[in-house]
């Protein structure tokens, strides 16, 4: 459907286009919820939605359900799952087409799942994909400029993401929950809409007895909790799940176990170790916030970043950005192609680059050989941190052209050839 879109919208004028454009989105949305049968109304709902930490949120809500005992279907950037079947989502959205959403949502209840964990995005929103989902939850984890040309202003994305909780109050479910990270400036404004339980989490609310650059210990309501995962920002995303694991009753033990069950999440901070002397880490950090925390989780280490920007044609204001925040935190930089989409890949690094002025700047454009090259700059003990595109399926590349692309896949491949040298 959304090639055919993409390809009437050549032949319609654009003042047309664009005011059918919503109509047209909207019919989906309902033509899905008749064709499916309303699915949501028969399993529970919980939406993930913020800036970042969606998804790491979600495999952290899916693993305490686990724990817990419950049968969980995920739609997230990183994967499908349906019970004990998962895939990859290879469709470069979150949340593909309303039809996709409500047939994977009966596909769950057909298969009796009790709980449907669906990471929703502001574009989501914007493009009427949330609609006829019947909420029971949703859990907001943060907020901070991202999309912005999309979207036309900060003020509109976020009028976006507080589309969703509207839309959670729209539901007819009988226990609404709305839970948000009150951490986050804009955490307060999800906790105002007429819902049975408003309840804000924040990192005061949690003592941390230790930080690695693998894993955290706290102390959560007197319990002590491993958190497998580094930084901060992965303490917030599991206080999300300790949070609704509390307003489901699930027992804090079991959360606990849940969470400390959790060794890896694709794409998210995820480790690379063939036996190299030094820790390779593939992250999806692709805001000025995000990257500036992992970098802050690794700062007792000589850090060698491989970053790219934003895909072609978008938030171009945030490139120089992210070259300013590499320089600032790292020691050796290195500047590689990411989604270039339309737009000259050179032009996207060159302006990376431009925010760099401490150290050098190395521009590569094949990332392949970008990882590589990273190899070569390590010394024992020191951290690479590969960034931009985390579990992403495909380079992007001129008139929607795509090569298949995996950073920890390519990172592994050429490990081992650095390895056999």
């Amino acid at each position: 459907m959304e090639k055919i879109l993409r390809f009437v919208e050549k032949f319609i004028p654009k003042q047309v286009y664009k005011f059918f454009q919503p109509l047209y989105h909207i019919f989906l949305a309902i033509l899905g919820m008749i064709i499916y049968r309303m699915p949501s109304r028969h399993i529970y709902v919980i939406g993930v939605t913020g800036t970042k930490g969606k998804s790491s949120t979600v495999e952290f809500i899916n693993a305490v359900l686990e724990a817990s005992g419950k049968k969980t279907a995920i739609l997230s950037t990183i994967r499908f799952k349906i019970g004990d079947q998962t895939r990859p989502n290879k469709y470069k959205m979150t949340m593909p087409g309303r039809l996709f959403t409500q047939k994977f949502l009966r596909r769950a209840v057909n298969s009796h799942c009790e709980y449907a964990i669906i990471e929703m995005t502001s574009e989501a929103a914007r493009f009427f994909r949330h609609l006829g989902i019947h909420m029971d939850a949703l859990i907001f984890t943060n907020l901070s400029p991202e999309h912005i040309e999309s979207h036309g202003s900060f003020a509109k994305y976020k009028e976006a993401k507080l589309r969703l909780v509207k839309q959670l109050a729209r539901s007819d479910k009988p226990a609404r929950l709305s839970i948000a990270n009150i951490d986050n400036e804009h955490g307060v404004s999800f906790l105002v809409y007429p819902v049975e339980r408003n309840i804000g989490y924040s990192l005061k609310n949690v003592k941390i007895l230790s930080e690695t650059q693998v894993s955290s210990i706290i102390e959560y309501r007197g319990t002590r909790i491993l958190i497998p995962l580094p930084g901060k920002f992965n303490i917030s995303n599991a206080l999300a799940s300790l949070t609704l694991a509390s307003e489901l009753d699930i027992p804090l033990d079991t959360a606990k176990k849940g969470i400390e069950s959790l060794s890896i999440i694709r794409g998210r901070v995820e480790k690379v170790d063939m036996g190299q002397d030094f820790t390779v880490i593939v992250d999806y950090a692709h805001t000025d916030d995000s990257l500036r925390k992992l970098y802050e989780a690794f700062s007792n280490s000589r850090k060698i970043a491989v970053l790219g920007s934003t895909g072609g044609g978008r938030d171009s204001w945030k490139r120089p950005v992210l070259g300013k925040i590499a320089d600032e935190h790292c020691d050796e930089i290195i500047v590689t192609n990411e989604d270039p989409y339309d737009e000259n890949p050179m032009k996207i690094i060159t302006e990376v680059a431009s925010g760099v002025s401490k150290h050098k700047a190395h521009i590569i454009l094949d990332r392949r050989e970008a990882i590589a090259y990273s190899f070569s700059l390590a010394r024992a003990g020191d951290v690479i941190l590969i960034t931009g595109k985390g579990t992403d399926p495909y380079i992007m590349g001129p008139n929607n052209t795509k090569t298949e692309w995996d950073d920890a896949t390519v990172v592994r491949e050429e490990l081992k050839k650095y390895l056999e040298r």
